[in-house]
């Protein structure tokens, strides 16, 4: 069971993967923003976050680097609508980048992955 911190402004879309994630066994936490995301990180240490970008206030992309700069081995997911940050370098510090889908197959698989390479470190 694991630790997951789940970063996205879409409530709906927040509860859809905090469901889906309980049902797998994880414990996890719900943050609406990036500034909510780092509060959060000041007294827990999740074992994975997903990250949206798109949000308002801080986007993704600066919380990214904002946790990694706190905490360099925490794994992070960027999960966006938008594949065209993929090609962005600033989002290459990031574990992996999936695109949303209705199907969370691809995601669960990178949490799996993750959660799995970083627990055998």
């Amino acid at each position: 069971m694991a630790n997951i911190l789940v970063v996205d402004d879409d409530r709906s879309l927040s509860t859809l993967y905090e469901q889906e994630f309980v049902d797998e066994g994880h414990n996890v936490a719900l943050a609406t923003d990036g500034f909510e995301a780092l509060k959060y990180l000041e007294n827990n240490r999740p074992d994975l976050v997903i990250l949206d970008i798109a949000m308002p206030g801080m986007d993704g992309i600066e919380t990214l680097w904002r946790i990694l700069g706190k905490h360099r081995t925490l794994p992070v997911i960027l999960n966006s609508a938008y594949s065209q940050y993929q090609g962005n370098y600033m989002t290459w510090p990031a574990n992996a980048y999936v695109v949303k889908s209705g199907d969370l197959t691809e995601l669960k698989a990178k949490v799996n992955e993750l959660l799995g390479v970083f627990a055998a470190k």
